[in-house]
């Protein structure tokens, strides 16, 4: 009996090892192309962008209700020579309230140069006047919906219907997540019984990816998250004995959603020793907690959230959106009656924090790694809306966002509205656009950052998307 009967000769090794070698550069050019399956095991764990991106991770504050473009960041003179005047041609249609179309208004807040780049900033914003020589304006917004939900599926999700994923979700699916024990993507709503924006959750799932990259949704009130903390009768021991008793009797490989949940349970498990520390904004010294006005009355609660969001991107997280501003009307920046009265009271509570965001983030070297992007899902007509007090009604033709830090130029604006801002004018940009700039700036073609669902090959940008140049470094 040969004793080397099991063993393959000069030949075969020649062979295989030729296949084998084939094989290896047959790997690496599918995984340049991104056509190699993700590791199931671990979803969220790091990824490799395109390309090195100037951000890391992103904050957006959310402007929810629609703020208006022609009362905080566009200034529009030739607005107050107008005043009082009929708009000719007007389509009433553009707003949502057909019958209350009043004449064209001017804005009721004065507005003066800030910063070294003397942009006009309306009054309501005394604290981040101080801070434009960091941010850059985008005026030529543009969306496709005059309707709340619709437009705050668009600015979400790029499409004017639920069931897509969202910006925070195509980006961690993309990234992954830095943090190993707190959420890769993190949402927080406004905490003042105003409630959820409309469409509530759906502006923060994951839509047809996997649900592992939906957000992560702070309890306004309470414990952040639930069952944060350890059962009583568990300790620290017991709990690995059962994570570890679970991923056996579900045995190897695993169907990958299954996986997901799992990877769930030992997320949890691991935040409930981290995520205590992480969310504790009473660690903080005094001098940051004024800074971004903790304990002041009428700002505090958006304070918190945004030293909580501080918190989250200086431990890794990949994704922090806040919404300022709840579900009804005057419960957000939706002031169709009273825009003095409304956009006083939501600037009021927010722009104290914003800008006590952006000098921490600076002086702590993370503002050149985060993204930080202000706006909502659409403007504000330049004509008044017919109430006690007047106000104004939606404008999907134009609006303004302004962003900050990863990689954006400062005090520089792009685009502009026509004299009264009622229309994006010059060098429109699309909701595609901005989510086009977001990814390049976070290192994705956004053209290449792709799923396949129901044999087809989505992305956040649709068919549409032209990266924004123009304010980049």
């Amino acid at each position: 009996m040969n004793p080397y009967s099991d063993l393959f000769s000069r030949r075969d090794l020649l062979q295989r090892a030729g296949a084998g070698f084939g094989s290896v550069g047959l790997a690496s050019m599918l995984a340049q192309e991104g056509l190699l399956a993700k590791d199931a095991s671990d979803p969220l764990a790091p990824k490799k962008a395109h390309f090195d991106g100037k951000a890391k991770s992103v904050i957006w504050l959310f402007i929810n209700g629609g703020p208006s473009q022609v009362d905080t960041w566009d200034y529009k003179p030739e607005l107050a020579k107008v005043d009082g005047q009929e708009l000719e041609g007007f389509d009433k249609e553009t707003g949502f309230f057909s019958k209350s179309v009043g004449p064209l208004m001017k804005s009721p807040f004065e507005f003066a140069p800030r910063g070294e780049c003397g942009k006009m900033v309306s009054s309501i914003f005394p604290k981040l006047g101080e801070h434009v020589d960091k941010m850059a304006f985008i005026h030529s917004g543009h969306t496709e919906s005059n309707n709340h939900s619709p437009a705050l599926f668009m600015m979400n999700s790029g499409q004017p219907r639920m069931g897509l994923p969202c910006v925070g979700s195509w980006v961690t699916y993309g990234l992954g997540s830095e943090s190993r024990d707190l959420p890769a993507f993190v949402v927080m709503s406004d905490p003042l019984d105003r409630g959820l924006p409309k469409g509530s959750a759906a502006n923060w799932g994951a839509g047809f990816l996997p649900s592992v990259y939906q957000g992560t949704w702070l309890k306004p009130k309470g414990a952040p998250i639930d069952n944060l903390s350890r059962p009583g009768h568990m300790n620290i021991e017991q709990q690995q004995r059962q994570l570890a008793l679970m991923k056996k009797l579900n045995g190897s490989p695993v169907d990958a959603e299954l996986e997901a949940r799992i990877k769930s349970f030992e997320l949890a498990y691991r935040m409930q020793n981290a995520a205590p520390e992480a969310f504790d904004i009473d660690r903080e010294p005094e001098h940051i907690k004024k800074l971004y006005g903790v304990g002041e009355k009428h700002c505090d609660h958006f304070a918190r959230q945004c030293l909580t969001a501080r918190r989250m991107v200086e431990r890794g997280v990949r994704f922090v959106q806040i919404y300022s501003g709840g579900m009804e009307n005057q419960r957000s920046w939706d002031g169709h009656s009273d825009i003095k009265g409304n956009h006083s009271q939501f600037a009021g509570e927010s722009d104290t924090p914003i800008a006590g965001l952006l000098e921490d983030l600076e002086q702590r070297g993370l503002l050149k790694d985060t993204l930080v992007i202000w706006g909502g899902e659409f403007g504000r007509l330049p004509l008044s809306q017919k109430s006690k007090k007047p106000g104004r009604d939606h404008n999907p033709h134009c609006f303004t966002t302004w962003m900050a830090g990863g990689g954006i130029k400062g005090g520089v604006s792009y685009g502009e509205s026509d004299e009264i801002g009622h229309h994006a004018a010059v060098d429109k940009a699309h909701v595609n656009d901005i989510h086009a700039t977001i990814l390049h700036q976070l290192g994705f073609d956004h053209k290449k950052l792709t799923y396949e669902y129901n044999g087809r090959r989505f992305r956040l940008t649709d068919v549409g998307g032209n990266v924004i140049k123009p304010i980049l470094t």
